[in-house]
């Protein structure tokens, strides 16, 4: 289990995420990511956008290599400018759009019985094939065990089932989600 952050943390971190999406859509350079405490530790996490329900850009990364403030500051940037699936958010969008950030645990490699969906985010791995699902993924999608895994093939341009079968790797993790 991840322990959460202390709500000032949170509250701290998603004005400095919006900030720094209205700069960087605006063209100017963001500000000094937040420091203190666990926004200086290492962390895993995805930030992703919103405009309503639907997804308007998502990056993560998780491996825990770079300082969770700092990681957001990079996070905000590569999901309003870098996500291959979306043009670059512009800042006629900015007010209509709504951050949320996921902060993760270690991913570790399980069996799809432990698969807790709901609870677990998901990473499958075949070859160079990898899909990555997090936890609320399965809660928006009202995903069963098989449902959930079987997204996170075709996500990862495998075939549906193909967790079923040999040289799949699945690793679940989990996340603390807080957003505006």
């Amino acid at each position: 289990m991840i322990e959460p952050l202390p709500e000032s943390t949170r509250t701290r971190l998603l004005r400095y995420a919006r900030e720094t999406l209205v700069a960087i859509t605006a063209g100017r350079a963001p500000g000094v990511p937040p420091t203190g405490g666990p926004l200086d530790e290492p962390a895993a996490a995805f930030v992703t956008l919103r405009c309503g329900e639907d997804l308007r850009g998502c990056i993560g990364r998780t491996r825990a290599e770079v300082p969770l403030g700092r990681l957001v500051a990079e996070l905000i940037q590569d999901s309003a400018t870098r996500d291959p699936r979306f043009p670059a958010v512009t800042p006629d969008e900015v007010d209509g759009l709504t951050i949320e950030i996921s902060r993760l645990s270690q991913p570790v490699e399980a069996s799809e019985q432990e698969l807790e969906p709901g609870r677990h985010g998901v990473i499958v791995r075949k070859g160079a094939h990898v899909g990555l699902l997090l936890p609320q993924v399965a809660v928006e999608y009202d995903c069963t065990r098989a449902d959930f895994l079987d997204l996170a093939c075709r996500k990862a341009g495998l075939p549906a089932d193909a967790w079923r079968g040999s040289g799949v790797t699945i690793s679940t993790f989990e996340a603390e989600v807080f957003g505006e």
